[in-house]
């Protein structure tokens, strides 16, 4: 008796846990029924991915979509929609919104708005303050939740824990992996006269090695103390690097796109303000030691950082301008021209964006190509040379740094529970995103 779908991904090279092959892919119910030879199986639609390499769903653990608040620069919607025409089909989105995400009720009001809104599946990450340390055990378990975020040095918004005891009030509360942007406070405040007017290039002399990595060595004393378990976003030093290969017990981390492709003092040159990020860009020597991390399996994750500011806010002399770019939607063209430089494997890709978040934050039924597992699939087209433009970008921000560089390898599709939200360029179904799911959580499963 043959087997019946509801959609079989056919003559695609799956790359999953047991490395790559061609295979079909049945989908039923919205989640993966059977991989392998399915040319005597039936299904409602059939969909021919001849010449395409089928990843799991792409998963970027850091993005700020602006809304509630500033949501001319972003909002969930548009936010999504430029995910899922980059290849992504879920998001961790970050608290620093206006309200803040940092009680029970902002998470769930986030969760309203996203629901069959977003394009693509989501979380949010619940912002820990001073104020509401005591709560964080119950507020990283909320449906929706990803987790607790904490920013150890400030950025955008006023979100700021800098003092050793309020990460401490933090940690000993968490159970699940809290996330840090973690530059020290206390320095940047220091060396506040180190930025020059008009010259961006003045960032990472103001934000520079030392800040991030003597935060990062208070942050990990700390959690050995409580036996927590944290994760430090967008990674920019080599010390860093060098400095957490020590202590993997503890602490996992994250690189970024644009901290493994601009450098300093170019970016800053050729795009000012555009460049300007926090934690910074810097020279050639830290994005190659985070190359090297990426070899050595010391970073475990990639997120974007998608931080959008309109061109007009960009345009503010520095340091008036706003630290921030667009990302979600460039992260998988980027990282796919990287595996065709050789920079890293294609299976290595997918361990960074797709198995490790998975790992590193217990999210039930995503990241794997695997019977049971939710249909989320990245199909790209690793031979695809195409331009990155600013045309081209879904943000409501309408720009990206990339603007005019050719990449090789695209994305062709976007496939979330089994549907085709983005193919060939183009929405093919309405939004429909749902709250992911983790094993560690409460709420429903």
């Amino acid at each position: 008796m043959s087997q019946t779908f509801d959609v079989i991904y056919r003559s695609g090279t799956v790359v999953n846990q047991d490395g790559r092959g061609e295979r079909d892919i049945g989908v039923t119910g919205g989640r993966i029924a059977a991989i392998g030879d399915l040319s005597r199986a039936s299904a409602g639609e059939l969909v021919d991915c001849t010449g395409l390499h089928i990843l799991p769903g792409v998963i970027d653990s850091q993005v700020h979509f602006r809304e509630p608040g500033p949501s001319h620069k972003e909002d969930l919607e548009t936010g999504s929609r430029a995910a899922v025409m980059g290849g992504v089909t879920a998001v961790f989105e970050m608290p620093n919104t206006d309200p803040q995400t940092t009680t029970e009720a902002a998470l769930a009001d986030k969760v309203a708005r996203a629901a069959q809104r977003m394009h693509c599946d989501f979380a949010f990450w619940v912002g820990a303050t001073h104020g509401n340390a005591g709560e964080v055990a119950e507020l990283e378990r909320l449906p929706g939740a990803a987790g607790i975020k904490v920013f150890m040095g400030s950025s955008t918004g006023s979100l700021l824990v800098e003092d050793d005891e309020g990460v401490a009030s933090i940690l000993q509360h968490t159970r699940r992996r809290a996330a840090f942007h973690s530059e020290d406070e206390y320095r940047l405040r220091d060396r506040k006269d180190l930025r020059i007017e008009g010259d961006a290039r003045s960032h990472p002399v103001w934000r520079d090695e030392i800040a991030a990595l003597t935060c990062t060595e208070r942050l990990v004393g700390i959690a050995k103390r409580f036996n927590a378990k944290i994760h430090v976003l967008h990674i920019s030093t080599a010390e860093e690097i060098d400095f957490l290969r020590g202590h993997k017990d503890v602490a996992t981390c994250e690189a970024t796109p644009h901290h493994l492709t601009l450098v300093a003092p170019d970016c800053y040159e050729r795009l000012g303000t555009l460049a300007q990020m926090n934690p910074p860009v810097r020279e050639a020597r830290h994005r190659d030691r985070i190359w090297h991390g990426i070899g050595q399996g010391i970073v475990d994750v990639l997120g974007s950082d998608h931080a959008p500011h309109t061109l007009e806010e960009k345009a503010k002399t520095y340091p008036a301008s706003p630290s921030g770019m667009t990302g979600v939607q460039t992260l998988v063209p980027i990282m796919l021209d990287h595996v065709n430089a050789g920079r890293l494997t294609l299976e290595r890709f997918v361990d960074l964006s797709s198995h490790g978040p998975s790992r590193i934050f217990a999210i039930a039924g995503k990241g794997r190509i695997a019977a049971g597992y939710d249909a989320d699939l990245t199909i790209v087209d690793l031979k695809r040379k195409a331009r990155i433009g600013n045309s081209w970008i879904a943000s409501k921000s309408q720009w990206t740094p990339y603007d005019g560089l050719e990449v090789t390898g695209w994305p062709v599709g976007t496939v979330i529970r089994g549907r085709r939200v983005m193919w060939e360029g183009d929405l093919v179904t309405p939004s429909g995103g749902e709250a992911v799911r983790f094993q560690d959580a409460g709420g429903p499963r």
